[in-house]
């Protein structure tokens, strides 16, 4: 250890070290936060693996530039803290406030300005209400967020304040009413949410592909609801510009978005729409309007993209392990080839992430998917809200999956559907599935970023506002329904040289991005032919890892030889922990390979390339870690089965060892006589492994 230490003072990095993922937070030295009573398994001056390394931090400008290589697309004052190798962001792009037509239902009151107080650190309150219509229970985040963006649904936003806001000329309506208060007499699949959004829209049922608002509400064409819509989000633009840190410190930034929520036969097919600058177009573009997701892409190349205004926009598909097989479904595949090209680019540059983790669980993989082969990844069967559906939808796609209906496709999953891409370029000539990875909540509360397992908030205002309701166990069947079902939720990372929109926007667009489940660990990847095996020793591993490679998100270049192999470089850094709150160790770093072979079938290998299993746990009573662990990772990890002639791609997933769910904390910190049946249900899930993904890396055997 005292080698280690004396490397590090030698080479100037205890200030990365101190605050190197968090400018709040301070990363512990190993001693400080050892995990447990275990001795390291060797010497220090043996491993190669464990050695904590500055992933990231923040140069002074005078070194680089106050601007460096950003090119600002907007008025605003260069940032001071510039750093050329870039530094890992923590951000949320998922959220609802109460303009949100199910958020509203759950008694959910946050406005955007609160949305972006809370995500800043700032105190908020939330469900239940008072007699004033204003929440009672305040909430802080422990962690603020560097940049946040809301994203309410774009649907029914007109109706919402319609009905929502009493100086409406339609407040007092009786389908107002119904939407506010509810309707004894009526009846809905749904329930009680089915019945009062029925008041303002034809019904989501599970045989009805196309939604409609209702004339009786909006008028001729819809006119008064498109028009409202178009003022609400007017002053949610508004409310964003108001938080955005234009000035030199660049302390947060705020995006402008809102969410296409394609509901089509109660199957998810959810894109948030996120936009570069304040230059958008007047209005969202509703589901409730654009049934299509490729009209949604046409829109907003034809009033963004190509418009000549400065606008620049993303989509991010999220909830596909909801999505009975329909988010990745190549619709139109009996037009012409060239259309169908036309689409597949249109949708490559406007798609480059995708979300694959939210309260409503992972969207990674599963095991046992129709036509993949490969051995079983025991970190692929993770609670999420559809694992109940067995169907396989093969190569088709289902209904009602929220419902527990339907089926469950293998594009449901990120990993399969990077393989899928392949299938597509392989047909069209165009990969329309090269996406990098980010992570949300889609917290329906107004708390973005509200992520830590100890102190679980919960995401649905009313739904979910006690412990006795979080922690409620369904009438029958799989205990993990319901709510005890919701995950924390995840966080986005960045890499970006500055807390600006252009440098945050820019990093999604290379895909230059990670995303967690929740934790703040960071993690880099990259990959290159000729990396030495010795490079975690070096001061400048980042920079080498620029210099002789691509980061997460990019492109392998061609083989310098017949027989080369392409190596990456792995470094991650342990989630230096709240304040109070030591992080908690990591236990392997694992390279996740897949390619289609001569059948056409998907395979995966997943390879732990630093770190391993540890026999670590947790002690339930206590929720203290107990064995061994890691506060960094770091190899230089070498593919010992490349085969240059087929297509590959490489993702990297970082674990940290067991620790506590939410659950589990709640369950603690109530009376042993007062604790529900779902705190020894020997079914209910009760630890978590929080982990973290990396974009990919591709490798194109016709480069």
């Amino acid at each position: 250890m005292t080698y280690w230490l004396g490397f590090l003072r030698s080479a100037g990095l205890l200030l990365w070290l101190g605050c190197a993922v968090l400018l709040s937070a301070c990363v512990p030295s190993v001693e400080e936060s050892a995990v447990g009573d275990s001795p390291p398994s060797h010497d220090a001056e043996e491993r190669t693996t464990t050695k904590a390394l500055p992933l990231g931090g923040v140069r002074a400008s005078s070194s680089f530039g106050s601007s460096g290589s950003i090119s600002y697309s907007e008025a605003r004052e260069p940032c001071v803290e510039h750093d050329p190798v870039r530094r890992a962001l923590w951000g949320e792009l998922h959220v609802h406030s109460g303009d949100s037509m199910d958020a509203y239902m759950w008694d959910v009151r946050g406005t955007p300005d609160e949305i972006y107080r809370f995500a800043r650190g700032e105190t908020i309150h939330l469900a239940p209400l008072d007699e004033t219509g204003h929440g009672t229970r305040p909430v802080r985040l422990e962690r603020p967020l560097d940049f946040a963006a809301l994203t309410d649904h774009a649907s029914y936003l007109g109706e919402v304040a319609f009905c929502s806001r009493p100086n409406s000329p339609l407040f007092d309506s009786k389908a107002c009413q119904v939407f506010r208060e509810g309707d004894p007499g009526a009846t809905s699949p749904l329930g009680e949410l089915g019945i009062r959004m029925s008041a303002i829209s034809k019904p989501l049922m599970i045989d009805e592909e196309i939604p409609s608002r209702l004339a009786s509400l909006c008028g001729p064409g819809f006119s008064k609801c498109i028009a409202k819509m178009g003022s609400v989000w007017q002053e949610q633009k508004i409310a964003a510009e108001r938080y955005y840190d234009r000035s030199s410190h660049c302390a947060f930034t705020t995006f402008h978005g809102y969410e296409y929520s394609a509901t089509p036969a109660l199957s998810k097919v959810h894109h948030n729409v996120i936009y570069r600058n304040d230059s958008t177009p007047p209005a969202p573009i509703a589901w409730v309007d654009e049934p299509d997701v490729y009209g949604l892409w046409e829109k907003l190349d034809a009033e963004c993209l190509s418009a000549g205004t400065g606008c620049d926009v993303l989509t991010i598909p999220h909830n596909s392990n909801l999505s009975s097989g329909r988010m990745f479904t190549v619709t139109g595949r009996d037009l012409p080839l060239e259309v169908q090209r036309e689409r597949a680019r249109l949708r490559s540059r406007l798609e480059p992430l995708v979300e694959i983790s939210q309260i409503k669980g992972d969207s990674e993989c599963r095991n046992g998917m129709y036509g993949v082969v490969g051995a079983t990844d025991e970190f692929c069967d993770t609670v999420e809200w559809g694992r109940a559906v067995e169907a396989d939808c093969k190569e088709g796609s289902g209904s009602g999956v929220l419902m527990g209906k339907g089926c469950v496709s293998r594009t449901d999953f990120v990993r399969y559907t990077l393989l899928e891409g392949f299938r597509e370029r392989a047909r069209l000539g165009i990969n329309p599935y090269k996406l990098g990875i980010i992570a949300a909540t889609d917290a329906h509360n107004g708390n973005p970023g509200d992520t830590e397992e100890f102190s679980n908030d919960g995401w649905g205002g009313l739904s979910d506002d006690t412990p006795a309701k979080r922690l409620e166990m369904p009438a029958a069947g799989d205990p993990m329904r319901g709510a005890l079902a919701n995950g924390s939720g995840g966080l986005a990372g960045v890499w970006a040289e500055e807390n600006s929109r252009d440098a945050i926007f820019d990093a999604m667009k290379r895909r230059e991005t990670f995303g967690t489940s929740g934790t703040r660990m960071t993690a880099r990847f990259f990959g290159g032919w000729e990396f030495d095996p010795m490079l975690c020793e070096s001061p400048d591993v980042v920079e080498a890892g620029y210099a002789g490679g691509i980061p997460m998100g990019g492109d392998l270049s061609a083989p310098p030889g017949r027989d080369s192999s392409p190596s990456f470089l792995i470094a991650a850094m342990s989630d230096p922990g709240a304040p109070g709150r030591d992080g908690t160790a990591l236990q392997r770093a694992q390279v996740i390979k897949g390619w289609v072979d001569d059948e056409g079938q998907f395979r995966q290998q997943v390879f732990d390339a630093a770190g391993g299993p540890n026999g670590a746990s947790v002690d339930l009573n206590s929720c203290t870690p107990q064995g061994p662990g890691e506060r960094s990772l770091c190899t230089v990890w070498k593919d010992p089965d490349f085969d240059g002639t087929r297509d590959a791609v490489y993702y990297l997933r970082v674990l940290e060892n067991p620790s506590c769910r939410w659950n589990q904390f709640e369950c603690n910190r109530l009376p042993a006589e007062a604790r529900p049946a779902a705190c020894s249900d020997p079914a209910v899930v009760r630890t978590v492994q929080e982990r973290l993904w990396t974009s990919p890396i591709w490798y194109d055997a016709n480069s």
